[in-house]
């Protein structure tokens, strides 16, 4: 999974704006607050407004807050509002591909790909986040020492070119 800086700059964004529900805030108070770039976080906010997840007014009492609660908006709703489907191949939804022989299977594991993040991303929302609250798979996912190791990148053996 390739996760964008805008994705990540919009999830940011969000729990800064839950951890102060009563109020909105304004543009240069979340950038500083998670050292987001100030026009990337507009451009961004811009995003998150038309997709319906913040709102905002304009004029010195104004500012952003969260369109719905922290609680009904999935860290999948943000990534879709910003980057579109969570999974693709090639631009294309992973059931929409094919592929001939051999790799007639790969159709399958791209899907399977897709409902593994599915189950991660549409069960975290921003109030989770914002109130270090976290599903309790989400620490079973992450306790073992394996699932914080990097796994190398093969290596390119240059004289069998």
């Amino acid at each position: 999974m390739h996760l964008t800086a805008k994705a990540d700059y919009a999830v940011r964004a969000l729990v800064e704006l839950a951890s102060s529900p009563q109020q909105s805030a304004k543009a240069e108070a979340v950038a500083a607050a998670q050292a987001i770039p100030g026009k990337v976080l507009e451009a961004v906010l811009g995003e998150l407004r038309r997709g319906g997840l913040v709102q905002s007014r304009r004029g010195p009492d104004g500012g952003y807050w969260l369109a719905r609660p922290a609680s009904q908006i999935s860290i999948a709703d943000v990534i879709r509002t910003i980057d579109g489907p969570l999974a693709s191949v090639r631009g294309e939804r992973p059931e929409d591909v094919s592929y001939s022989g051999s790799a007639a299977p790969l159709r399958h594991v791209w899907v399977a790909v897709r409902v593994n993040m599915r189950a991660v991303l549409e069960q975290v929302s921003i109030e989770d986040i914002a109130t270090n609250q976290l599903p309790e798979f989400v620490d079973q996912l992450t306790i073992e020492p394996q699932a914080w190791r990097r796994r190398p990148a093969p290596s390119v053996d240059s004289s069998s070119m």
